[in-house]
């Protein structure tokens, strides 16, 4: 029970900081790395989206990702092995969650050329 309120309050405060760093990005007129990320690696075409709508689903994503990583980590003993574990889940939430956005908006026609770039160029 302590793990799902972990859980849920970790997603709580993580998506309201986002949505925060969101509107502090917008009123610069700066694009949030997440979707740099998506742009550069998945070439999805950032002119045919919209943008609100990326922004809330990489907001609910990276937010369920850190979630789940805390939690997960709460159950881990030892300092550096939370340390250790944590970036592993982490880094393989990240590119298992961005790929699955890629599909979506590749499913969606919004993808320059129908693939991706593997080597970032």
């Amino acid at each position: 029970m302590d793990e799902l309120i972990l859980f849920i309050m970790t997603f709580v405060v993580v998506f309201l900081l986002y949505q925060l760093l969101i509107k502090i990005k917008n009123s610069k007129k700066q694009d949030l790395l997440e979707v740099k990320y998506l742009s550069t690696i998945y070439n999805l075409d950032i002119n045919k989206i919209d943008k609100k709508q990326l922004l809330l689903i990489c907001s609910i994503v990276s937010s369920l990702d850190i979630s789940i990583a805390v939690s997960l980590v709460s159950l881990l003993d030892g300092f550096i092995l939370e340390i250790v574990g944590g970036l592993l889940i982490i880094s393989f939430l990240i590119f298992v969650t961005y790929y699955l956005i890629y599909l979506f908006y590749k499913k969606k026609g919004m993808v320059i050329n129908g693939k991706h770039n593997k080597n970032g160029k």
